[in-house]
């Protein structure tokens, strides 16, 4: 893997980069639809491309439980396997684990958790961890971590600190032998921002290829989730690309933008799609609502997509009321290809030192809908 940054905005920390991978060069900043299990649900790879996404995001943790990482080896690895040509990026699991708090332990070692399937089980170790995504066969891997919620206790982020940079010795030093594929160093210390900046400057100093971000998303007000981003950024090295993990949300995540991010992912616009929500350029709108029972009008009316192109809120709204399968593949595809263009906008905004201004227009939208 290797990263460019290939123009710096002149007043803030925002820029436009190219990832380039084995399987393709990626755009930055963008985003990355979810495909927890080796599909984004409801489209097929080609829509999903059709949206603009140049990278996407699988488990590690749910592709470990089901089908199992040795028959993604046995069909040639993640991209053959889920017919995906670009570049995949492998959570570890550690969120997943987090939001099994009931049912597992972590100690040095690693993690016992039980499967939210079948009640087995399991454990994951850092080196474990590493292997199961070399079968994978991802672009793109994350070490084990300790991703807490909100509020919590302060000592507790210390300790996920020291756990998560214990845990990436051991990662980094395993994948040095026999990992495939960028292994990213993880950035935790909850939301006070000299733990957070400690906590990147130690891992900085770990030499990974890429650093994320983790443990957002969690119940935190935006601005406390804007400050840690800050004093994170301001401890990582220029050249290397930075990835928020689990922020979609259209304010946040181009805020996070302008604080110096390359890389998003979140199951957002996906999951409020299958409940009938669509985002648009003017906020959110449930297509559930009576109101759009007879409005003939486009899903977006800013939206080129061809879904916005070729039908209406009022058939959309009938789909879900009728529980058509077809309204949440429509939703689903609009609102990747939202997102799409919405990081396509961004960059080219970038590209033209206007940034500031194009976001503050956006935003001021998009804001007038709540």
């Amino acid at each position: 893997m290797d990263f460019e940054v290939v123009h710096q905005a002149p007043r803030i920390a925002a820029r436009a980069g190219c990832l380039r991978t084995l399987r393709g060069e990626v755009e930055t900043p963008a985003f990355m639809p979810v495909g927890t299990n080796a599909t984004v649900r409801a489209l097929t790879p080609e829509e999903v491309a059709e949206t603009g996404a140049q990278m996407i995001l699988a488990n590690a943790f749910h592709l470990y439980l089901r089908p199992g990482p040795e028959i993604i080896a046995r069909a040639g690895g993640l991209h053959a396997f889920m017919g995906w040509s670009g570049p995949i990026l492998t959570d570890s699991g550690g969120y997943q684990v987090h939001s099994l708090a009931k049912t597992r332990t972590v100690d040095d070692e690693g993690v016992a958790f039980r499967s939210p399937i079948d009640g087995s089980l399991h454990r994951f170790t850092p080196e474990g961890v590493v292997d199961i995504q070399r079968q994978l066969g991802s672009d793109i891997v994350m070490p084990l971590d300790v991703c807490l919620g909100y509020p919590h206790d302060p000592g507790e982020d210390r300790a996920a600190l020291e756990q998560t940079l214990r845990w990436a010795v051991r990662s980094r030093e395993h994948h040095a032998r026999s990992g495939t594929g960028a292994l990213f160093g993880i950035v935790q210390g909850g939301f006070d921002p000299a733990l957070r900046a400690e906590a990147a400057r130690r891992t900085v100093a770990l030499e990974f290829p890429g650093y994320a971000l983790g443990g957002f998303s969690v119940g935190e007000p935006r601005e406390v989730m804007q400050d840690a981003i800050a004093a994170v950024v301001a401890e990582l090295p220029p050249e290397r690309p930075r990835y928020v993990m689990g922020l979609g949300d259209a304010p946040g995540l181009l805020e996070a933008i302008a604080r110096g991010i390359d890389l998003f992912d979140c199951a957002l616009p996906t999951r409020v799609a299958r409940t009938g929500v669509l985002l648009t350029r003017s906020g959110r709108i449930n297509l559930r609502n009576a109101r759009f029972r007879d409005d003939l009008s486009p899903p977006d009316p800013d939206c080129a997509c061809r879904v916005c192109a070729r039908t209406t809120r009022a058939y959309l709204r009938h789909l879900f009321a009728a529980d058509e399968m077809l309204g949440p593949r429509l939703a689903t595809y609009h609102n990747l290809a939202f997102m799409g263009t919405l990081l396509q906008e961004a960059r080219s905004a970038l590209r033209d030192d206007r940034y500031e201004h194009w976001m503050s227009r956006v935003l001021a939208r998009y804001a007038s809908r709540w």
